[in-house]
């Protein structure tokens, strides 16, 4: 049975990671949660689950307005072959969540560490990220650092790489595909 936000927020805890939550109402996309700007601080990101022609599953988190090439990524992250979306199944299989949902905290459901995690790093630059616990219908805030800690806990220690076309976060271009 996949860990549930308070599973999430009890390792959290555990590992003294600080973090604080907000509800609010089901969120599937990046534009439907531009909507909690105001309300939510931080650097707001996007989560590509993503499978090579190997069948390798990577996890690429980066900020909400990153343009990531497709096209390129699979060779700066020594991948066989180019990226498409992973399904829906591989998604409930592997991280125990929904589409949606998709966030870095789902590795605590990936105890046979199947997935990499790429973490792009204009993103770390952020103070607060914000990433959904487990669920679309909240927003969890946590430093970069609490991040690596618990990924790192997790037994996913990530790839920190220059994932995005843009080194600052934004958008530096338009066509990219965006998923969260």
């Amino acid at each position: 049975m996949p860990a549930t936000p308070d599973d999430l927020f009890a390792f959290l805890a555990r590992l003294r990671v600080p973090c604080t939550t907000v509800s609010h109402p089901a969120l599937f996309t990046v534009e439907q949660s531009r909507a909690l700007r105001g309300t939510i601080a931080g650097g707001h990101t996007k989560n590509l689950f993503l499978k090579d022609r190997s069948g390798a599953y990577f996890l690429v988190v980066a900020c909400e307005d990153a343009v990531i090439d497709l096209k390129s990524l699979h060779r700066r992250l020594g991948a066989s072959g180019r990226f498409s979306f992973a399904s829906a199944d591989a998604l409930m299989d592997l991280l125990g969540v929904v589409p949606g949902s998709v966030t870095p905290f789902a590795v605590i459901n990936d105890d046979a560490g199947k997935v990499a995690v790429v973490l792009d790093r204009a993103m770390l630059s952020h103070e607060i990220l914000n990433y959904h616990p487990l669920v679309n219908t909240m927003t969890t805030s946590i430093s970069p650092d609490g991040l690596l800690t618990f990924l790192n806990a997790c037994g996913h220690p990530p790839v920190i790489e220059s994932a995005s076309q843009a080194s600052s976060g934004t958008a530096a271009g338009s066509g990219a595909p965006e998923a969260k």
